[in-house]
């Protein structure tokens, strides 16, 4: 009984906290070929005033050669593609902020590591080429907003002085908005936060593996998390960015990720719990000053792009969660 009603409490908190500035993003998944209809309507549609777009890509795993703008990459990936996307979003009355990743197939960028100073050197050529890329697309277009690099761990903590120089270059060039995208257990490691405008995290804490928690067991488990990213905010002198966040729609959702997408397949459907999971995220952090807001991953364009499984995969679409983020992005 007491723990009902703790969650009526929580309930009634909801509808007094108010929007303040937030940056209220969602991540468009690349479009596959290219639209007749403007997809983007459809994330204005849930009141979001950002959207972020994800033009990858490709390594292999030990070899320091990247590829992007392909022929073969989905259009949305191309730089043909990018261009649309960012100019449609503007007609949807959308920011932007352009998050180019790397997608390293059977890995994770995360792992990335090379044996000499050689083998980094040459990555780092391409990887600049590959950003500078996506720098010149922004300038021309007038996105908002770069994330530079997505959890991209052993080079943000060994190679700060590519970073560095790498940032310079693109502020000479490029008058908007830089972050950095880090796991969300390595964001401390990153040494070159002072040279950007807001602290990026890939924000998949681990937080219950209930199938189903509620709104208490959430918050307990978010409140030394909030405490200790106030802390390092203070610390930095700098905002938090989540850069991403969301949640499958399956049971245990609320724990590991990474974890429950390598199984995704013999998980059961539980919307509520992805629902609970987004209004206990919002509830924890939205009264925060040091939280500048974040982009819920992921949204499919005109439902493209999916991996076969879209009815438990991230996306709110047509799910309980939508209404949690169209009812928390409508706040004014």
């Amino acid at each position: 009984m007491i723990r009902k009603l703790l969650v009526l409490f929580l309930l009634g908190l909801i509808s007094g906290i108010t929007a303040q500035d937030k940056i209220k993003g969602i991540t468009m998944v690349a479009p596959p070929s290219e639209f007749q209809n403007n997809p983007l309507e459809k994330i204005a549609e849930v009141n979001a005033n950002w959207t972020t777009l994800v033009p990858f890509s490709f390594m292999r795993q030990g070899e320091p050669r990247l590829v992007f703008n392909m022929p073969g990459q989905w259009w949305g990936e191309r730089s043909d593609g990018v261009r649309k996307s960012i100019s449609s979003a503007q007609a949807a009355g959308l920011k932007v902020m352009l998050k180019p990743q790397i997608y390293i197939p059977g890995s994770w960028v995360g792992d990335l590591d090379f044996e000499d100073d050689a083998q980094w050197e040459s990555w780092e050529t391409q990887y600049r080429a590959y950003i500078m890329n996506m720098v010149d697309i922004a300038v021309e277009q007038g996105a908002e907003m770069i994330c530079i690099g997505t959890e991209i761990n052993h080079s943000a903590a060994k190679r700060e002085d590519f970073w560095r120089s790498m940032i310079r270059d693109i502020r000479a060039m490029y008058t908007g908005q830089l972050t950095y995208s880090a796991n969300w257990d390595s964001y401390q490691k990153v040494p070159f936060w002072d040279a950007l405008d807001y602290i990026g995290i890939s924000a998949y804490f681990p937080l219950t593996d209930s199938d189903t928690p509620d709104f208490v067991e959430l918050l307990s488990e978010w409140r030394p998390i909030v405490k200790k990213l106030s802390k390092y905010s203070k610390k930095k002198k700098k905002q938090i960015l989540f850069t991403e966040f969301g949640y499958l729609s399956v049971d245990g959702c609320a724990y590991r990720a990474w974890e429950l997408e390598k199984q995704v397949h013999q998980l059961s459907i539980n919307e509520q719990a992805q629902a609970n999971a987004i209004e206990s995220l919002f509830l924890a952090f939205w009264k925060e000053d040091f939280w500048a807001g974040g982009f819920l991953w992921k949204w499919f364009p005109n439902m493209q792009g999916h991996e076969g499984y879209i009815d438990k995969d991230y996306t709110p679409q047509n799910k309980m969660a939508q209404t949690v983020i169209e009812r928390w992005y409508g706040r004014d």
